[in-house]
């Protein structure tokens, strides 16, 4: 089971939304719905068309200690231990993780080992020699290099009165590191390196039975490593995320019947009903035809569209909310919900709307086919 390592601010962002579907619900006045919508983001690297085959290397040193000693924490019954990887089975991973995703012509890894002999990181960056060398020998227009694995696994043992038994889990957070070698290039193109986690559990009626089930250490070094080859690739390519969305079903007989068609997927004539509503009412249920327009033209990839309803409901709920410089510096989340519920979505269109050249850029490669 793995669970990504949000950014705070994204974090933050769907704290607001949950909070704010309750408060929604909760005035009364009106039916809100959550629905999830998946879009593609571009990669944090650009790729230009010619780069059509690439190999997969493993640069990272092989005399590095494979783990330090645990480290009690207290009385709290929690360890830490760190490692470094298994890099064979992290590269390999890697190398299939960029061909399920059919982005390159080609993936291709290089079996062996390329560091030997040095045993800190930061000293193994290949040399304009070697990347040539390699280009030319596997037949690929660019390397891909893992250059480190590093991981942490916290141990925590809980003991549930409740239940008079023990819950035990293990977290283990992977730090791989990549970088991209163009031939004849003197420096690396590019270093990556992100981070992620990955976690078991297991419970029993005593801590020998929970350490019975947990993973043991050798599982959880491959395992890890296997997962830790899956985590610089969004990063390296475009992918996919899921994002949830509200959509206004109450109040009038258009928006009970446009909730019915965008639920069979006709957000066309959703549309419709949504934008007789905006002409024809005021207030709140103006500012929920609007943003439900925006939703429906954001459905269909009209971002642009979407984005500037989502701006006309945000205008409409800066007055509903009483919204002004002061006010919002001074008040909670409570007392503006319209107005931060509108925010945030022209927010999210704004970044969408920014990442379109970049992402159609990158994914060039494929109108040609």
């Amino acid at each position: 089971m793995t669970r990504q390592e949000l950014k705070n601010k994204t974090i933050r962002r769907h704290y607001c939304y949950f909070l704010l579907a309750g408060i929604l619900l909760l005035s009364g006045c009106q039916s809100v719905e959550l629905l999830s919508i998946d879009y593609m983001l571009p990669a944090d690297i650009s790729f230009p068309e010619s780069l059509r085959k690439v190999a997969v290397v493993n640069n990272v040193p092989d005399n590095l200690p494979e783990s330090s000693p645990a480290i009690q924490n207290g009385d709290t019954l929690q360890s830490v231990r760190r490692y470094q990887g298994n890099a064979t089975i992290t590269a390999e991973s890697l190398a299939e993780a960029l061909a399920g995703e059919n982005y390159f012509d080609e993936v291709v890894i290089c079996d062996s080992a390329l560091n030997h002999n040095k045993s800190t990181q930061g000293e193994n960056i290949l040399s304009r020699e070697s990347v040539n060398t390699l280009a030319k020998d596997l037949n690929v227009d660019f390397l891909i290099s893992l250059e480190d694995i590093q991981m942490e696994a916290t141990h925590k043992m809980h003991f549930l009165p409740e239940w008079d038994s023990f819950y035990g889990t293990v977290d283990v957070k992977v730090y791989p590191s990549v970088r991209v070698y163009l031939p004849n290039h003197k420096k690396p193109m590019v270093t990556v390196s992100p981070n992620d986690s990955i976690f078991w559990e297991a419970a029993g009626n005593s801590e020998s039975a929970v350490h019975a089930h947990l993973i043991s250490e050798k599982e959880l070094i491959e395992q890890a490593s296997e997962f830790a080859g899956t985590v610089p690739v969004r990063h390296l390519l475009p992918s996919w995320k899921t994002a949830q969305r509200y959509m206004f079903t109450g109040g009038s007989v258009d928006m009970r019947d446009a909730a019915i068609y965008a639920k069979e997927g006709d957000w066309t004539t959703a549309i419709e009903l949504w934008q007789n509503q905006y002409t024809q009412k005021k207030g709140k249920k103006k500012m929920h035809a609007a943003y439900n327009i925006a939703l429906g033209y954001e459905m269909q990839d009209s971002i642009t569209i979407a984005l500037e309803w989502a701006i006309k409901a945000f205008t409409i709920a800066q007055e509903i909310d009483n919204v002004s410089d002061e006010t919002i510096r001074n008040s909670s989340i409570q007392d503006k919900p319209n107005y931060l519920l509108t925010a945030l979505y022209v927010n999210e269109l704004q970044e969408r709307k920014n990442s379109i050249n970049l992402l159609n850029m990158q994914m060039k490669r494929f109108n040609e086919e």
